[in-house]
């Protein structure tokens, strides 16, 4: 994985809930390569550039409906910078009601994982 790239993994949910949590993060790290688009997969994939400083809205401008209802929980993985991973954790947090399912650290890369329940 490059140094610059924020790599979502969704596993759970439809389709629907995907896209509400990759539009989520788009107000922080932009448009992903790709959008959620496979409606019968059961885990989907979203990188971002995280090249530039994720910068998180503040609690005003990121309420709950930044992301909207989720029809079933889900689990994202977010694996990049410590900077964009915290970013990504962070907005989805104030986008969902999320728990904190745990974290990995490595030398220059992190990874996090939220569950996301509707």
């Amino acid at each position: 994985m490059s140094d610059t790239r924020l790599t979502v993994t969704l596993d759970g949910g439809g389709i629907d809930d995907a896209r509400a949590i990759v539009r989520a993060l788009e107000g922080v790290f932009g448009a992903p390569d790709g959008r959620p688009a496979d409606e019968g997969a059961t885990v989907r994939t979203a990188t971002f550039d995280a090249s530039g400083a994720p910068h998180v809205p503040d609690a005003s401008s990121a309420a709950r409906t930044t992301g909207g209802a989720l029809s079933a929980p889900v689990t994202v993985t977010v694996q990049g910078t410590p900077q964009a991973v915290e970013a990504a954790s962070e907005t989805l947090s104030r986008a969902f009601t999320a728990r904190n399912e745990g974290a990995a650290s490595g030398d220059q890369e992190r990874e996090r994982e939220l569950l996301l329940v509707p």
